[in-house]
C-alpha cells in the first residue's frame, strides 16, 4: 500500500497568508514496497475541500503529467487573489500502475497588493532616545460585532516587535514578530486565523509592542537604527454570520499606555514592574479612562511582505541540573544555577516577596575561576533581566522582548525559598523541523555533533548570526556561508534561508556590493570582503544542492550578477584585494592560528569560485552565453592566480604602501591572533606556491585545492604540502573561519583520510574537540577560547556559541556517514552513499529526512567484518560505493560482488568480510 503524505506549499504545510503567486508543492510517498517510485502525478486545486474528493477542480488541474518529480511542482492554475484558499490534493501513480491520492491539504494567499491595507501605522505619543530606553505601549481597541463570526483574519506587522491578543487572549505563540528585515525597505506581516477568539457583542483587540530589531540596540551601535519607537500596523477582516463584513483598522482611535514592562531591549535585557501591570487590560470590562490616543504615523515607501519561513517559538525547556550555588555579602544574596546546557532564550522566574522587592536576572556562558559569572565577553551587552513583584501571593514572569545566551543564571536579592520551579529555561529559535542525525562510537564526537545542534539552534533566533550573547548578534554573511551545509543537514532551512537571502538582497547596494552583515545595520563597510560578500552566491548554490530549488537561483541570479560584476571590476588583473587595494580587504581567514594567509590571495581564491559557481548556475536558468562568459572569468582568474601566487609565477608583486581600510584590519589580526608565536610555524619552502611572495599556509593550500585552482600534476604536491604542514604542528590545524571548513574535505579528497581523522580525534587545543574536553556544550567562537596555560582569550571577541567551526559537520555526514550529494540530481533525487570509515571509529549512523523521506547510512566494523546498512526513501535511487572489498560480499543475505551498487529505493544490508 502506498500512501502520499506530508503535502507541503513553500516548505509548509497549510501555510497561512503567503505572498507567493506560484507557490512550489511538494508529496512524499510512503511506503515499504522496493523499487517504489513515481512515474506520474496529477495535481487538482480547488476553491472547496469537498470537490477535490469527488475529482472536480475550478482552479487548476494539472492533468496527468509523466514525471517522478514530486517536490518544487509550481502552481499554474488561475491567478491568485489576496486573501484566497486554496485547496489541493495529488494523485500519483507509481512503477506498478498503481494510483494513490492524497488527502486535501491547503495554502491561504496573504496580502498582495499595497492597496490591499487599509490600516495606518500606529504608536506610542512618546519615545526614548539613541542610547536610553522607554516602556513599552500597550495598545488597545474595543469594537462590537453584531452576530456571530463565522471567519476573521489578522493582517499583522509592527516596527520592533508585537504580541497581539484579543478578548484577553494571545492570537499565537509566536516570539519576536514580525522578525527582523532592514525596516527601511520591507517589513513582513504575520496573518492570524482569529475566528474563535471573537464574540458577538463587545470585543477588544490588544497589542504590546516591543522595541525589537527596529528601535533597540542592534549589534554595538545605539538604538533607533530604524526607527524612532515601535509601530503597529493591524488589520482585522471579520465575515459574520449573516454573510456581511467588517474590518477593524489600526489608526485613529486606538487608545495606548504605558505599563508594566518599563523597558525592553533584546540586548540590554528586560524590565518589569508587577504593580504597574493593567489585569485583563485587553478586554471588553478593562476600564481604560486615563489612555492617551495613538499616533498615527505614515510609510509609504515600505515594501510590506508576508512572512517567509517559520517563525521563532519556545521550543523546549530546562531546567537546573543542581542545586544552586549560594554567596552572601552584607547587603546582598545571590543564586546561580547550571542549566547544564549554553542556552538560547530567557527563563521563567517563579517567586514570592512584598511588594516593591525586587530582583536581578544576570546570564553568562561559563563561570570564572572563583565561581562568579563570566561577563566580560558581553562587551557593552547588559543582559540583565529586572522583576519587581506586586506582593500579590505566588507569582510567574517571563519576559517578552529579550532573549540572552546563557548556561548559567545569576539571581540577585531574592528573599524566598528558592525551589525546583524557581528559574527554568526556555529554549527560543525558529521553528525548524530538525531533520538530521548522526551518531558513532565516540562519545566525543556524539557531543561535538551535539554541540554543532546546539549552536545552530541558538544563532537561527529569526536570521542566523555569530553569536546570541554579547552586544553583536550580526547576520555575518561570512559565517553562514561556511555553515550553511551543515545547517541544511541538520534542519530544514529552505525557508528560512529564502528569507535571509531576499535581506541580502535588500541590503545590496547600487553599485553591487555585499555587506558582511545581513540585515546590514551600523556603520560596517558596504562591501563585506572575500569569504563574507560570497554568501550571495555560494549560499543560494547551497540551498540548490541541499533541496533542489531551482527558484531560489532564479530569484537570487540578479544579485549575483550584479556582486560578481563589483567584484571583478575592483580586482584589477583578476587579483581581488590586492595590498594597494583602496576598499575593504575582508576578514582574512579569521581566527586562524598562527597562520597569516594573504587577503589578496583569498579574495582571488573566491573570486575564481564565484566564477565557477556562476558558470553553473547560468547553465541550469538556460542562459548559455551567461554560462560560457563566467566559465572564461573563471579560466583567467585561475591563471591570474597561479601567475602570482604558484612556483614558477610571473605576476609582478605589489609593493604599494597597504591601504588606510588595510592597516584597519591588521589592527584587528591583533584581535583575532591565536596565543602562540607564528614564527615557529613559518614554511619558507614549497614546490607549490611562491615563497617570494607569501609564506604557505593550511588555507591556502585548502583554497587552491577545493576551488580548482591548481594544475593536475600540483595536486598530489599540495596535499603532501598540507599534511606536512599539519604534522610539523604536532597534528593540529591551523585554518580559521575560512579555511576549516574545507580542511577535512580536501585531505579526504586527496586520499589522506587518515589524517583527517587524526584532526578529527585530536583533543588538544587548536582542534574541534579541545573545548569538548572541555566541558562545551556548543561550538566556540575561537580554537582557544579558554585554555588552562593563558585562561581566557581577548573578551573582546571571545563567544562560546559560534557555529562557524562547527561546518565540520558537513564532513560528518557526507565522508564519515558517506551521505553525497550528487549535483546533477540534486536534492537527494540520487545520491552517493560512500563511507569512509577510518580513524578511532567502529561504528557511524546518519540520518537525514529529505524532501523524500528518511534516508540512512550506518556501518560498523567488528574485526574483519564490515557490515553497511542503508534506507533509501521511495522515488529516489542511490549509488553505493563501499569503501572495503573482501573475499565475501552479500547484499540482503545473498552472494554480491563490486564496490559500486545502484540501488533503487528500499533498505540494504551489505557485509563484507575476509
Amino acid at each position: 500500500m502506498t500512501l502520499i503524505t506530508t503535502l507541503s506549499a513553500e516548505y509548509h504545510h497549510n501555510p497561512l497568508g503567503i505572498d507567493s503567486t506560484s507557490p512550489r508543492l511538494a508529496w512524499q510517498m510512503r511506503t515499504n514496497r522496493p523499487g517504489a517510485r513515481q512515474t506520474a502525478y496529477r495535481v487538482l486545486a480547488a476553491s472547496r475541500p469537498e470537490w477535490l474528493r469527488d475529482g472536480q477542480s475550478d482552479l487548476w488541474t494539472s492533468g496527468r503529467v509523466d514525471s517522478d518529480q514530486s517536490n518544487q511542482i509550481p502552481y499554474a492554475g488561475q491567478a491568485l487573489q489576496s486573501r484566497q484558499r486554496v485547496y489541493w490534493n495529488v494523485c500519483v501513480w507509481d512503477e506498478t500502475g498503481a494510483a494513490s491520492e492524497s488527502e486535501p491539504a491547503w495554502f491561504e494567499m496573504g496580502l498582495l497588493q499595497r492597496s490591499d491595507w487599509q490600516a495606518q501605522w500606529i504608536g506610542a505619543p512618546y519615545s526614548g532616545g539613541p542610547r536610553s530606553m522607554f516602556p513599552a505601549p500597550y495598545l488597545r481597541k474595543p469594537f462590537t460585532l453584531p452576530t456571530a463570526v463565522t471567519a476573521a483574519r489578522l493582517y499583522v506587522s509592527a516596527l520592533g516587535l508585537f504580541e497581539c491578543s484579543i478578548n484577553g487572549h494571545p492570537v499565537s505563540s509566536d516570539v519576536f514578530a514580525p522578525g527582523w528585515t532592514d525596516y527601511h525597505q520591507r517589513v513582513q506581516y504575520h496573518v492570524y486565523d482569529v475566528g474563535q477568539l471573537l464574540q458577538r457583542g463587545d470585543n477588544v483587540i490588544g497589542a504590546l509592542l516591543g522595541d525589537g530589531w527596529g528601535v533597540g540596540y542592534v549589534g554595538p551601535f545605539h538604538r533607533q537604527q530604524y526607527a524612532d519607537r515601535p509601530q503597529l500596523l493591524a488589520q482585522l477582516e471579520i465575515t459574520l454570520a449573516d454573510g456581511s463584513t467588517q474590518t477593524l483598522l489600526s489608526g485613529t482611535g486606538w487608545q495606548v499606555q504605558f505599563g508594566a514592562i518599563t523597558h525592553n531591549d533584546l540586548v540590554m535585557g528586560e524590565a518589569y514592574d508587577a504593580r504597574k501591570a493593567f489585569p485583563g487590560w485587553d478586554t471588553p470590562d478593562f476600564d481604560a479612562a486615563g489612555w492617551l490616543p495613538a499616533v498615527v504615523f505614515d510609510h509609504p515607501d515600505i515594501t510590506l511582505g508576508a512572512l517567509v519561513g517559520a517563525p521563532v517559538r519556545r521550543i523546549e525547556e530546562i531546567r537546573p541540573i543542581k542545586a544552586p550555588t549560594v554567596s552572601r555579602s552584607f547587603n546582598s544574596q545571590r543564586c546561580i544555577f547550571d542549566l547544564g546546557q549554553n542556552m538560547v532564550g530567557r527563563v521563567r522566574f517563579r517567586g514570592t516577596a512584598p511588594a516593591g522587592t525586587t530582583i536581578t536576572l544576570r546570564f553568562a556562558e561559563t563561570l570564572n575561576a572563583d565561581d562568579s559569572l563570566y561577563t566580560a565577553n558581553l562587551r557593552s551587552a547588559h543582559a540583565t533581566d529586572y522583576y519587581t513583584f506586586s506582593g500579590q501571593g505566588d507569582e510567574v514572569w517571563e519576559p517578552r522582548f529579550t532573549f540572552h545566551g546563557f548556561r548559567y543564571v545569576e539571581l540577585v536579592d531574592y528573599p524566598g525559598e528558592v525551589t525546583a520551579d524557581t528559574i527554568t529555561g526556555i529554549v527560543l529559535h525558529s521553528d525548524m523541523e530538525q531533520t538530521g542525525s548522526f551518531e558513532c562510537s565516540d562519545p566525543l564526537l556524539n557531543q561535538l555533533q551535539r554541540n554543532i545542534v546546539w549552536g545552530q539552534k541558538g544563532n537561527f533566533v529569526d536570521v542566523p548570526t555569530d553569536c546570541p550573547q554579547r552586544d553583536e548578534r550580526l547576520g555575518w554573511t561570512g559565517d553562514i556561508q561556511v555553515f550553511l551545509q551543515t545547517a541544511a543537514f541538520n534542519m530544514n532551512v529552505a525557508s528560512f534561508m529564502t528569507r535571509w537571502l531576499r535581506n541580502l538582497a535588500d541590503a545590496q547596494d547600487a553599485q553591487g556590493e555585499i555587506p558582511s552583515v545581513v540585515p546590514y545595520a551600523g556603520t560596517l563597510p558596504k562591501d563585506g570582503g572575500p569569504a563574507w560578500a560570497d554568501a550571495a552566491i555560494i549560499c543560494p548554490w547551497t540551498l540548490y544542492l541541499s533541496y533542489g530549488d531551482i527558484r531560489v537561483l532564479e530569484s537570487n541570479y540578479p544579485t549575483m550578477v550584479r556582486f560578481l560584476d563589483f567584484i571583478t571590476s575592483e580586482s584589477p588583473g583578476l587579483i581581488r584585494c590586492a595590498p594597494s587595494y583602496e576598499g575593504f580587504p575582508g576578514f582574512g581567514d579569521w581566527l586562524s592560528i598562527n597562520a597569516s594567509t594573504p587577503r589578496d590571495l583569498i579574495g582571488t581564491a573566491f573570486l575564481a569560485w564565484d566564477a565557477l559557481l556562476m558558470s553553473n548556475i547560468a547553465t541550469l536558468l538556460g542562459k548559455p552565453d551567461d554560462a560560457a562568459q563566467y566559465r572564461v572569468l573563471f579560466e583567467a582568474t585561475r591563471a591570474a592566480f597561479a601567475s602570482r601566487y604558484l612556483v614558477g609565477g610571473t605576476a609582478p608583486v605589489d609593493l604599494a604602501p597597504p591601504s588606510e581600510s588595510r592597516r584597519l584590519m591588521e589592527t584587528m589580526d591583533q584581535i583575532s591572533r591565536g596565543n602562540l608565536a607564528s614564527s615557529d610555524y613559518t614554511l619558507t619552502e614549497s614546490q607549490v606556491f611562491n615563497t617570494e611572495v607569501f609564506a604557505p599556509t593550511q588555507t591556502a593550500y585548502v583554497l587552491a585545492l577545493h576551488f580548482d585552482l591548481l594544475p593536475e600534476h600540483l595536486r598530489a604536491l599540495a596535499v603532501a604540502e598540507l599534511v606536512a604542514d599539519i604534522e610539523r604542528r604536532g597534528v593540529h590545524l591551523s585554518t580559521g573561519f575560512v579555511g576549516s571548513p574545507y580542511l577535512n574535505q580536501v585531505l579526504s579528497s586527496g586520499g589522506r583520510a587518515d589524517i583527517a581523522y587524526q584532526l578529527l580525534h585530536q583533543k588538544s587545543w587548536p582542534s574541534w574537540l579541545y573545548a569538548v574536553t572541555q566541558g562545551a556544550t556548543t561550538i566556540w567562537e575561537r580554537w582557544d577560547g579558554w585554555t588552562p596555560e593563558y585562561g581566557f582569550q581577548t573578551p573582546e571577541m571571545n563567544s562560546f556559541n559560534h557555529y562557524a567551526y562547527g561546518a565540520i559537520g558537513a564532513w560528518l555526514y557526507q565522508t564519515a556517514a558517506g551521505i553525497q550529494i550528487d549535483p546533477a540530481h540534486p536534492g537527494y533525487k540520487h545520491v552517493f552513499l560512500c563511507p569512509v570509515p577510518g580513524g578511532e571509529l567502529t561504528y557511524v549512523k546518519a540520518s537525514l529526512q529529505t524532501l523524500y523521506g528518511e534516508l540512512v547510512s550506518s556501518w560498523k566494523l567488528d574485526g574483519n567484518r564490515f557490515e553497511y546498512s542503508v534506507v533509501i526513501p521511495p522515488n529516489t535511487d542511490a549509488t553505493v560505493i563501499l569503501p572495503i572489498t573482501g573475499s565475501r560480499i552479500t547484499l540482503n543475505g545473498a552472494a554480491a560482488s563490486g564496490q559500486v551498487h545502484k540501488l533503487s529505493a528500499g533498505s540494504y544490508t551489505f557485509a563484507v568480510s575476509g
